[in-house]
């Protein structure tokens, strides 16, 4: 049944990752008065070899809402490049400080910091643009520019980000689980993975929902799975970085423990990690079961999020 359900998302994601791939290159066209290394970093950045799961789950949920792939492609596009962005920043010496990205090196590592720090602002404010002029319908191209604003922002996974990298939050994490105090600790952890990892998610689901002109019930179901599938996510990412394979990963493992960063597996330990990312994806798998056959697809998502060696 396993290796069914990952065949199945291999062949959607092959499928729809060449469509993507087209539409991000396309959109990254050099332009006229856009400097030629920048452009180079852009590319570099966004371009990179990745799962794109985040505009597979644009496409996924207009699919399943009952549009058309081509008609969430600039929801797709545009989610993946705040990701792209994220990633550039967060790999930053002031940040992550991380070397390797998805098998190369990272982007301030190919080109340098400011060209990284530049090349992340032009993909975040591209995200934007590609909404705005892609969308036919204004009104559903507000929506989205809003739906996307809140997600990536202070109170999303910029915030989540910033909770992260506190080293007051972080010292008081660890003093609570010294004192086992560990639903305290795995409420503040649910927290920051909620907006850093699951808030892209959500939106993801939330901009495909939105052009296909969802319904309520439509776009709720479609939350609570992508706020299940983000924490499974970030638990299985968790777990890679003590039990992945640096080859397959792509970048250098064991740096949470490093940095002495709380995590699922450093508070629950492996196994208990991996039950609670198995009844999450349970979870966001129930939540869609409304869609019907439409859920499929999406079902062998997330099943590909919990075995996922990525």
């Amino acid at each position: 049944m396993a290796s069914t359900v990952l065949t199945d998302f291999s062949h959607t994601a092959e499928r729809l990752t060449d469509r993507i791939n087209e539409a991000l290159a396309a959109a990254v066209e050099p332009g006229a008065g856009c400097p030629a290394t920048l452009a180079e970093a852009i590319r570099y950045s966004l371009l990179a070899p990745g799962k794109r799961l985040r505009p597979i789950l644009v496409l996924l949920a207009a699919e399943a809402c009952g549009s058309h792939v081509e008609d969430a492609m600039p929801g797709a596009c545009a989610v993946e490049m705040v990701h792209a962005y994220s990633l550039v920043h967060d790999d930053l010496p002031a940040m992550d400080d991380d070397d390797l990205r998805r098998g190369r090196p990272t982007c301030h590592r190919a080109f340098d910091e400011a060209t990284a720090i530049l090349a992340g602002d032009a993909l975040l404010t591209l995200a934007f643009e590609t909404l705005a002029t892609r969308l036919p319908d204004p009104a559903i191209a507000a929506e989205c520019v809003q739906i996307l604003a809140r997600a990536a922002g202070a109170a999303g996974m910029v915030g989540g980000q910033a909770d992260d990298l506190d080293a007051a939050r972080a010292e008081t994490l660890r003093e609570q689980f010294e004192r086992g105090e560990t639903e305290a600790c795995l409420a503040t952890l649910e927290s920051i993975h909620r907006r850093k990892t699951g808030a892209m998610f959500c939106a993801s689901l939330e901009l495909g929902a939105a052009v296909a002109r969802a319904s309520s019930e439509q776009t709720e179901a479609l939350l609570q799975y992508g706020t299940n599938l983000g924490l499974a996510f970030q638990i299985v990412d968790d777990l890679l970085d003590v039990a992945g394979d640096e080859a397959a990963t792509g970048k250098r493992l064991g740096k949470d423990s490093e940095r002495g960063k709380l995590t699922y597996p450093s508070l629950l330990g492996i196994e208990e990690s991996r039950r609670r990312a198995e009844l999450l994806i349970a979870d966001a798998c129930a939540a869609i079961q409304p869609f019907g056959p439409a859920a499929a697809l999406l079902e062998s998502l997330a099943r590909f999020v919990q075995r996922r060696d990525r």
